[in-house]
């Protein structure tokens, strides 16, 4: 039982390597991608760099999260330990609530404005089909 105690923490320690490499690793071809097209696109490269920098990071984030929680279950939880991996989760979760909104530009729950405007002028369309 000792020895699979190691191979998960062996496990968490190399998912928790994945997760900052996807970021620094995301973040590098972001600022590579943005140096490249900055003259091309000028302001509207910047927000490229934004949205992908911080799809990285929220990939990133993702893996590091399931990386604690995989490196508790080797451990005998105490209360403290509980409740610094839950502060952990509650902050990773928040940034990555914080970044997905920032990126989208709306709430999660809330639909692209895309969907609503073509659902909207379909209905309309439906609606003048059925007066003709």
């Amino acid at each position: 039982m000792e020895n699979s105690g190691i191979y998960i923490e062996n496990i968490a320690s190399v998912i928790e390597f994945a997760g900052v490499l996807v970021i620094v690793t995301g973040g590098a071809i972001s600022f590579a991608r943005y140096i490249f097209s900055a003259r091309k696109n000028g302001p509207e490269s910047y927000k490229l760099l934004r949205q992908q920098l911080g799809k990285s990071i929220l990939l990133g984030l993702e893996i590091l999260v399931a990386a604690d929680i995989i490196a508790t279950v080797v451990t005998e939880p105490s209360m403290d330990q509980v409740l610094t991996l839950g502060l952990i989760v509650l902050i990773r979760t928040f940034l990555s609530f914080s970044l997905e909104v920032e990126i989208e530009g709306r709430f999660p729950w809330s639909k692209p404005e895309s969907v609503n405007n073509t659902l909207t002028n379909t209905l309309l369309e439906h609606k003048s089909d059925g007066k003709k």
